[in-house]
C-alpha cells in the first residue's frame, strides 16, 4: 500500500515538472520570437545588433523545443552565419575604403564617424562614416576630390555590407523556417 502511495506522489511529482516544461518552453518560443522580431528590425535599424538577436531568438525556440528540431549542429550553421554577419558589418566600410586608397587617417576617420554616428540617429550612421572618411583623409592629402573619393568609397562599402547583412539574415530565416517545418 505505501508502495502504491509511493508511485501516486511520482506520477504527481513526474505531471507538475511536465507542466512546469510547457510552460518554461511556451515562455522560451513566445521570448525566441520576440528576440527574432526585434532582430529583424536591427538588420536596418542602427542601434541594435539585428543578427545577433535573432540567434539568440533562434537559440532560445530550439531550447523550448528540447533542441530536437534544431539540434547543435544547425546551431553551429546558424552562429557561424552569425558570426560572418558581424564581422562584415564591422569591416564593410573600412575595406570600401581601404579599396579606394583610403590613408590611415581616414580609415580612422571612418571609424571613428562610425561611432559618433550612432549618437545622430539614423543619418549620424548613414553619413558619420563618409564624413569621418573624408576630413581624414583630407587631413592626410589636403585634396579635396581624394577626400570625396575615399568618403564615397567607404560609404559604397557599408552599403554593401548591409546588404550582405540582410543577405544572411534571409538565410539564416529560411534555414531555420525549414528546420521547424521538416
Amino acid at each position: 500500500m505505501s508502495w502504491a502511495i509511493d508511485t501516486a506522489a511520482i506520477g504527481d511529482d513526474r505531471r507538475s515538472r511536465h507542466g512546469a516544461g510547457m510552460d518554461l518552453s511556451i515562455t522560451l518560443y513566445i521570448l525566441g520570437g520576440l528576440l527574432m522580431l526585434v532582430g529583424v528590425a536591427g538588420i536596418v535599424l542602427p542601434a541594435l545588433p539585428g543578427v545577433p538577436l535573432m540567434f539568440l531568438g533562434m537559440l532560445m525556440v530550439a531550447w523550448g523545443g528540447g533542441f530536437e528540431q534544431l539540434g547543435p549542429g544547425l546551431l553551429m550553421v546558424l552562429g557561424g552565419l552569425t558570426l560572418l554577419s558581424v564581422i562584415l558589418d564591422l569591416i564593410a566600410g573600412l575595406l570600401g575604403a581601404r579599396r579606394v586608397g583610403a590613408s590611415r587617417l581616414a580609415l580612422l576617420g571612418a571609424a571613428i564617424g562610425t561611432v559618433a554616428g550612432l549618437f545622430f540617429g539614423v543619418v549620424g550612421v548613414v553619413f558619420g562614416p563618409f564624413v569621418g572618411a573624408f576630413l581624414g583623409e583630407l587631413a592626410h592629402s589636403r585634396h579635396g576630390g581624394t577626400a570625396t573619393r575615399v568618403g564615397v568609397g567607404t560609404w559604397v562599402g557599408i552599403l554593401l555590407g548591409t546588404v550582405a547583412k540582410i543577405g544572411i539574415a534571409f538565410v539564416m530565416l529560411g534555414i531555420f523556417a525549414l528546420a521547424l517545418l521538416l
